[in-house]
């Protein structure tokens, strides 16, 4: 099995970049009052005084961001005031350049001039909890507090498979594979990072279709914000990405979208917001404070009256740096795939808070887990579900949704939200994975 050395994980374009941008809690986007969102009236949860029983232990917290729409709740509960106002007055929300430098970053920790937690792809806490992808294997523990979102994803294709009308069935591209990889040319995809949901949703279209996608493509590591400039330079035929990356390149004309990732399963849990464990552990009231700022960004950020103003934060060079055009339509779950395939109204889009977004369902990390080790990412013999309950805290969401006046929002099954069907009609259990691997064509282990 691959033990995901660092070594493989520094392929990723601008690993060592420097120059990150920090925003920090004192900027002029704290001083607006959470009451000041458009369509939101103010919440009835009273702010966090110093003094109180409740105040953190610490107002200070680094976080680190990469340009995605799925970063919006830690940039607008920065920019809305909620982290203020719960305590939190000294938060920073550091640009990362890649997941490479996420996971340096974490690695660091704040007190080494890295980052204390992060908008994350789900199993990057998981690799750094067992040590796969830290410096000499050694374990990071980490914690999972939030689901960032749900759906929300893209893979999408150049002109060059136009006439193929690629949609979720992948397998129409098998003949051009063969017929690029018998005259020297092999079918490049990229991801954002090896085992992370991207890499599991490009693996999972392809092999549904009957493509081995360690056989037969090249799967290359490129950051999201980089996608668009390598295929308008041709270095590869295809990626899978967050938003807006899929839909700026349909509107540079560059290709198209061959299937947003809610497609392949509907309501697929993507992000998650990660903490570093000791830094939980030692605070434990500032990381509820942190939370309860998350959880209220993301219904505001799931209102369909705050699209536009989200979009406007986000399109800031400081964050996503991309038009507002790029941004919004999906964000209101209208797709121009840039195909002749559209979608109005859609809900396929990427969802914050409604229909249990935010909730870290323990079912969909033994999943994430699950398919790694489909893919020899992780060792088969593991103990998932224990990995899964260290490094899983949804009692802290709980107790953050209870604090804020969301106890309603809490699942009545807390670990799972039941059989998970994809669109080729494989079904997940998390109580039975055996039966899901088992039921799989293409896969290392």
């Amino acid at each position: 099995m691959s033990n995901l050395s660092r070594r493989k994980f520094l392929l990723t374009a601008g690993a060592t970049a420097a120059g990150t941008l920090v925003v920090n809690g004192c900027s002029t986007g704290l001083n607006k009052s959470a009451s000041s969102s458009s369509g939101t009236a103010p919440s009835a949860v009273p702010a966090v005084n110093s003094g109180t029983a409740d105040a953190p232990e610490t107002a200070t917290a680094k976080l680190g961001f990469i340009a995605l729409t799925d970063s919006a709740p830690l940039i607008v509960a920065l920019e809305k005031g909620y982290f203020a106002k719960y305590g939190m007055r000294d938060v920073s929300v550091t640009k990362q350049t890649s997941w490479a430098v996420v996971r340096d970053n974490l690695e660091l920790g704040a007190d080494k001039g890295g980052i204390d937690g992060a908008h994350i792809l789900t199993p990057i806490p998981y690799f750094l909890s067992t040590g796969k992808i830290t410096k000499g294997n050694t374990p990071l523990p980490m914690y999972i507090l939030a689901r960032l979102n749900t759906d929300g994803q893209g893979i999408s294709v150049s002109n060059d498979y136009a006439d193929l009308k690629l949609a979720a069935d992948s397998a129409p591209l098998k003949d051009r594979i063969a017929a690029a990889a018998a005259a020297g040319k092999k079918f490049k995809a990229a991801i954002t990072f090896p085992g992370g949901t991207h890499d599991l949703w490009m693996r999972y279209w392809l092999a549904a279709g009957g493509i081995n996608p360690d056989t037969d493509v090249d799967l290359v590591v490129v950051p999201p914000p980089q996608m668009v400039a390598n295929m308008e330079t041709k270095t590869m035929d295809a990626f899978c990405v967050g938003e807006p990356w899929n839909d700026r390149l349909v509107n540079k004309k560059l290709g198209y979208t061959a299937v947003t990732t809610g497609e392949l399963w509907k309501n697929h849990p993507e992000k998650s917001f990660t903490m570093r464990a000791d830094w939980v552990d030692k605070n434990p009231k500032a990381a509820k404070a942190l939370l309860m700022a998350v959880q209220e960004a993301q219904v505001w950020c799931d209102k369909d009256e705050n699209k536009e103003e989200m979009c406007k934060i986000l399109s800031a060079e400081k964050y996503v740096k991309a038009p507002i055009a790029d941004i919004l339509e999906r964000s209101r779950g209208n797709f121009d795939m840039g195909n002749g395939r559209t979608f109005q109204n859609s809900d396929l889009l990427m969802k914050f808070w409604r229909e249990d977004a935010s909730y870290p369902f323990k079912s969909h990390d033994q999943w994430f887990i699950t398919e790694n080790m489909r893919w020899g990412k992780l060792d088969a013999n593991m103990d998932a579900k224990a990995l899964v309950d260290k490094v899983n805290r949804s009692d802290l969401w709980q107790a953050a949704a209870k604090a804020i006046g969301q106890e309603a929002a809490i699942p009545k099954d807390a670990n799972s939200r039941g059989i998970e069907t994809f669109f080729d009609k494989v079904t997940f259990d998390a109580a039975n994975p055996k039966a899901y691997m088992d039921s799989l064509k293409i896969k290392k282990a």
